[in-house]
């Protein structure tokens, strides 16, 4: 049965649907923090949403009175997103949002904080939350939406005093099926988008809408094959690294240069008389300002290059299915990852077997670490190139 109201954006999770439903029926089924778990692409933030649009909703989250509408548009009074721009998200952020949840609720059934993307909280963030989870106000609900369970996603006090809401990676044919509805994708285009993004809804739906991510892609995906000589690698290296420059720069002039813009005009920079001292006690907001687009530019960065190297480990991973086929003699019974793309991974199979892809992906994920821990994309990545050569 297809979800309806607020739960129709939850794709391929209807037990998630069920146990949120129950709990926004019955006060006994309710407690005040629940941990959103899932991988990239399984929605948790989307079920968060629309969990706190149920409560607040006279009728449990019908999708089309005014607190359905404004909790999903996030312009709903008494419930508070964090939403992380860029590297972390510092206590001081956290502190700013969780100290509402101790007034009592405007207009809605409650107060709720949303923290997306939980696992990018700082320690003495993570303490803010906690402080909350141990002496949770009475109208307050805390909903938090992070990767896994693992205490390097949530840290283990944290994970103990909620409830946990695991989600799983949606099926193919689910998102298919959303893409077409809701948003009038051409039936076989959409297949296509949701096997390409292996059921990552957003990424479907960006590829499906956009044909230079479908290029983007393509790019990557024809790396592999590509590695034939080390000026291959350094070349495939500079393409990566030059596309994520590109993406960034692209999200810069479009955000931060109005985002400047409109903190000197409410500063009145520019401005003649007595605007002129207060423009000048404005110079610390602009500071911080640049410190925070330049933490968002970072991480923008950093993302690109990530689905870049998500997609090159798919690919090699789709390789070692294909050599294990092979050498058992068997039918390929284990459903790709580019499915599109299943000529290379014969080859790359052909080219450099089981052991020669369980190398590069730990290549790849070594790779990811090191963006992690702040080494220079331009190092980190050209690092990887070499050691994804093929060999002579």
């Amino acid at each position: 049965m297809t979800a309806t109201g607020v739960w129709a954006d939850v794709v391929g999770q209807p037990a998630v649907v069920a146990e949120l439903q129950a709990a926004v029926a019955s006060p006994s089924a309710m407690t005040h923090a629940w941990l959103f778990t899932g991988p990239p692409g399984s929605g948790r933030s989307v079920a968060a949403r629309a969990f706190a649009a149920a409560l607040q909703c006279p009728n449990g989250g019908d999708g089309t009175c005014h607190e359905c509408r404004t909790v999903l548009a996030g312009s709903h009074a008494d419930v508070h997103r964090i939403v992380p721009e860029g590297l972390s998200i510092s206590a001081a952020e956290v502190r700013a949002i969780v100290g509402t949840a101790a007034r009592a609720p405007s207009r809605g059934r409650w107060q709720i904080v949303l923290v997306e993307d939980a696992d990018r909280m700082t320690e003495a963030a993570s303490n803010a939350v906690l402080k909350t989870l141990e002496e949770p106000p009475a109208r307050a609900v805390i909903l938090l939406c992070a990767p896994s369970l693992h205490p390097d996603d949530v840290s283990v006090t944290i994970r103990s005093r909620c409830r946990v809401v695991p989600l799983r990676t949606p099926t193919i044919e689910a998102v298919t099926e959303v893409l077409v509805r809701r948003d009038g994708i051409d039936p076989a285009l959409a297949s296509w988008a949701a096997a390409a993004a292996a059921g990552h809804v957003g990424r479907a739906r960006h590829l499906a809408r956009d044909e230079s991510a479908r290029l983007a892609r393509k790019a990557v995906l024809d790396i592999p094959l590509s590695l034939v000589s080390l000026a291959a690698c350094l070349n495939a290296a500079d393409d990566l690294v030059g596309t994520a420059k590109e993406e960034t720069d692209k999200a810069v002039a479009e955000v931060d240069v109005p985002e400047t813009e409109a903190v000197k005009a409410s500063l009145g920079m520019g401005a003649r008389g007595p605007g002129v001292a207060a423009a000048s006690r404005g110079a610390g907001q602009l500071k911080e300002l640049e410190k925070r687009q330049k933490s968002r530019a970072t991480r923008i960065g950093r993302d690109s290059l990530d689905r870049a190297l998500v997609d090159l480990a798919a690919m090699y991973r789709d390789a070692l299915v294909v050599s294990a086929a092979s050498a058992a003699s068997a039918e390929l019974t284990v459903p790709l990852a580019h499915p599109d793309r299943r000529a290379d991974a014969v080859e790359l199979a052909r080219r450099i077997g089981a052991d020669g892809a369980l190398r590069r992906i730990d290549a790849v994920l070594a790779a990811r670490t090191a963006l992690e821990q702040n080494v220079k994309p331009q190092i980190a990545v050209e690092a990887l190139t070499v050691a994804l050569r093929l060999p002579a």
